[in-house]
This record gives C-alpha cells, structure tokens and sequence, in this order.
C-alpha cells in the first residue's frame, strides 16, 4: 500500500457535500481543467460489483445480501442504516480497501502529471484519516430541499429516504466550518462553472507554489 506521508503525491484538494449536492458534476469542471479526480466513492462500488474485492467480506459479516456473487445494495443501505453496529461493521471492511485503493490512485503517474488532485469523499470532515491527507477543502453547497428534491428525482430513492441518508452524514452548517472553500451549487450551470474556473485557478497557483517551496531546500542543500 502507497503510504501518501512518504511518497511523492500531487497537491490534494478535497471535495465533499451532502448527498445531491453535486459533487461529480463539480469534479468532472475541474477535471475538464485539468485536475486528476480521485472519487472514492466509484472505488467503493468497484469493490462491491460482481467479483469485487470486498464482496466475501460482506457476505460474511451480512447473511443475505450477497446472492450469486451480486450485492443487493438495497437490502445492505437498509441493514446499516437501521444499526450504527452494522454500519461500523460495513466501514470497518470497506475503508481500509478505499484507502488503499486513492493511495495507489493519487500516487500514479496521471495525479503526478496533473497541476493537482481532487479527492472527492463524501464523509470528508466525518473521517480524520482523510482530513490529514488533503491540502485544503471544498464543500459543494446546496440546502436539504434541494437536495431530497434532485435526489428523489434522479435516483428513485423516497424523500423519506434522502432524510434518513441525509441524517446519517455531517450536518450542512457544521460541514461548512470545516472547510476553506465553498461552491454555491443552487444556481444555474454558467454560475457553477465559473465558481469552479475561480477555484482551479487558485488551486494551480497553491500547488505550483508547494513545489517550489519543496524544490527550494533540496537545491540549496546542493
């Protein structure tokens, strides 16, 4: 496993919101920049398709979500979401793969290349692991109406649903105490894409910035 305190890594922004926040369509407008999107989430589900890495465990540790090599997701979301227990005992089998899985990603040669990283988590501020390995934050932000309406509408779950998700993560106005940076996703397309062209502007110069102030010391030593 790539440990990102003692190998070379990109400058790491974290990106983070609520559930319908709009955090992939933020992170495609910075990757359509330029950035390196490492999106934890994706990473989760690839370890719990057909075959995945993580379903045995799962099997294991749920007695019947796992039938013929498929996760029924809906019957684990409601087994966790009923019992704290169950939930730590989910994270307890899936975060050490995750984690393992955006060290190999951010130390690859395509995040090297790139001006920056952005490592998309949506439970960012909930996980001091992540939080030390990220060189500043963003949090995309909407209110709760808007998110339990494009949820509701784009992914079929209740509102009743979106709630119980929504009560389970960090709530919005303590989110925004953690972070340095703040997308305002309640508005139109052109406005999102403006905030995000601001914001990867500033991300280039901080990270170009830490370079140097890592190359400064190591010529002088020369």
């Amino acid at each position: 496993m790539n440990d990102l305190n003692t190998v070379k890594r990109p400058w790491i922004v974290g990106l983070t919101g609520g559930i319908g926040s709009g955090k992939s369509t933020v992170a495609d407008g910075f990757a359509t920049l330029g950035a390196y999107v490492v999106d934890a989430d994706a990473l989760s589900h690839q370890l719990t398709v057909p075959n995945g890495a993580a379903l045995d465990a799962i099997s294991t540790a749920f007695d019947g979500v796992v039938t013929n090599g498929t996760l029924d997701r809906a019957a684990l979301r409601e087994r966790v979401f009923a019992d704290m227990l169950a939930r730590k005992r989910l994270e307890a089998i899936l975060h050490p793969m995750i984690r393992t899985a955006t060290d190999n990603a951010l130390a690859s040669k395509a995040a090297l290349a790139a001006p920056y990283a952005i490592l998309m988590v949506p439970l960012l501020f909930e996980s001091d692991t992540y939080k030390k390995r990220i060189d500043c934050a963003v949090v995309v932000d909407v209110d709760e109406t808007t998110q339990i309406e494009r949820v509701t509408r784009t992914r079929g779950l209740t509102a009743e649903e979106v709630k119980r998700i929504i009560s389970t993560q960090m709530p919005r106005a303590e989110r925004l105490t953690h972070t340095q940076f703040v997308i305002d996703n309640r508005g139109n397309a052109e406005a999102l894409t403006m905030q995000i062209a601001a914001l990867h502007s500033v991300f280039v110069v901080n990270a170009s910035n830490a370079v140097r102030s890592l190359i400064a010391p190591m010529a002088e030593a020369l």
